[in-house]
C-alpha cells in the first residue's frame, strides 16, 4: 500500500481511536487496528494515537517497536516470513532466504519488492520446527522446503 497522506492518516486514526473510547489501556488494540487500515503504522498515526490517548510518544513507539507484528514501514501486499530458528537454520533457511531474494529480484538489505507485492522478513521462530525449513506467506505455511521450490510457491501469490 502506498504511503498515505497525513490528513487521511490522522482521520483514519481518529476513527479507530473513537471505537475504543480513548482508553489508554487499549493502545495495543488501537495500533493493531491502525496497522490493519494501512498495512503499517504511519508516523502521523502514531503521533495521533499518542496525543489522543495522552501517552508519551516514546511509550507508543516502545510498544510499536517491541512487538514483531507491528511495522513502521510500508509493507507489500504479501508478507513472507522466513524462519531462522535453530531447526530451520541448520536445515537450510539461509538458502531459502537467498532463493526468495533472487526470485523477487531483491538487492542486499531490501525488504520490499518495487511493485510492493511482497515484503520479506526473517523471524526468530514460526513454531513449526518439524517442518523446517519453513516460511509463511500471509496466513499460508510452507514447510520442508528446498530452494528450487520457491519460484513456484511465490507464483501462486502473483
Amino acid at each position: 500500500m502506498p504511503v498515505v497522506e497525513a490528513d487521511l492518516t490522522v482521520a483514519k486514526a481518529d476513527e479507530v481511536l473513537e471505537g475504543y473510547g480513548l482508553e489508554r489501556n487499549s493502545l495495543i488494540h488501537v495500533l493493531q487496528d491502525v496497522q490493519n487500515e494501512f498495512d503499517y503504522l504511519p508516523r502521523e498515526a502514531i503521533r495521533r494515537v499518542s496525543e489522543r490517548l495522552e501517552l508519551p510518544l516514546a511509550e507508543v513507539l516502545r510498544v510499536a517497536t517491541f512487538y514483531a507484528a507491528f511495522s513502521l514501514e510500508p509493507q507489500g501486499r504479501h508478507l513472507i516470513s522466513v524462519c531462522m530458528g535453530t531447526a530451520c537454520h541448520v536445515r537450510g533457511a539461509p538458502r531459502i532466504l537467498d532463493s526468495i531474494a533472487r526470485t523477487l529480484g531483491l538487492e542486499e538489505g531490501e525488504r520490499n519488492t518495487a511493485d510492493m507485492k511482497f515484503t520479506v522478513k526473517s523471524v526468530r521462530c514460526l513454531g513449526c520446527c518439524g517442518l523446517a525449513p519453513v516460511i509463511t506467506v500471509g496466513d499460508d505455511t510452507h514447510g520442508l522446503l528446498k530452494p528450487g521450490q520457491i519460484p513456484e510457491i511465490l507464483k501462486k501469490y502473483d
